[in-house]
């Protein structure tokens, strides 16, 4: 159960076995089903959790219903609503599982005596904080610079495992544009892809 987490960990920081135990033991095992909410709007978020296996996505939900998807998360990475986690405020997102899910997880008050057990995984959670950070920025700089068609092509190349496993619609969500024109986006593509050949 543990041996893929340990894996991320490792990639990052050293652990004494002692210290590996710690971490442990504050992780709970939780298996989900698909189309499982892990977090609603005006829940406060209490964990961040690994994703051992399955695809979940966070969304926003607009006054008039329209979903905006800010993320899909897959195996190896941690999903959670980082200021409703760290500010135990309400959350404005929702995270659903897009499939059958086994998480590892953590919430507040067990970080905490992580931090103090082994100060280290600090310098661990502080990475990840600084990589969505990055990927955030990123995504904003492609929404405004970019056209559709550059930021479907970029998000296939970044995700492919991905573009396999999520609905067309909601890949459109996260890329800022309709369904409709996200099938004239892939259709233009497969011209230049033809013309090519």
């Amino acid at each position: 159960m543990f041996e893929q987490i340990d894996q991320f960990v490792d990639r990052i920081i050293s652990l004494t076995p002692e210290e590996r135990q710690i971490f442990h033991d504050l992780l709970k095992f939780k298996q989900v089903r698909k189309r499982t909410y892990l977090l609603q709007e005006g829940k406060i978020c209490d964990f961040e959790a690994y994703i051992i296996k399955g695809c979940i996505r966070t969304y926003y939900l607009s006054d008039d219903g329209t979903e905006t998807v800010l993320s899909f998360a897959t195996e190896d990475w941690w999903v959670s609503d980082p200021y409703s986690f760290t500010e135990q405020t309400p959350s404005n997102m929702f995270i659903e599982s897009l499939e059958d899910c086994e998480l590892l997880m953590i919430d507040c008050k067990s970080k905490a005596i992580l931090y103090k057990k082994v100060p280290k995984f600090e310098t661990l959670f502080r990475l990840l904080i600084q990589r969505s950070l990055f990927v955030l920025q990123k995504r904003i700089h492609s929404l405004v610079s970019q056209t559709a068609e550059q930021r479907y092509l970029a998000f296939i190349e970044t995700y492919p495992q991905v573009v396999r496993r999520v609905p067309q619609n909601q890949i459109a969500r996260h890329l800022g544009i309709s369904p409709e024109f996200l099938s004239k986006v892939r259709s233009t593509i497969q011209k230049k892809n033809d013309a090519v050949r």
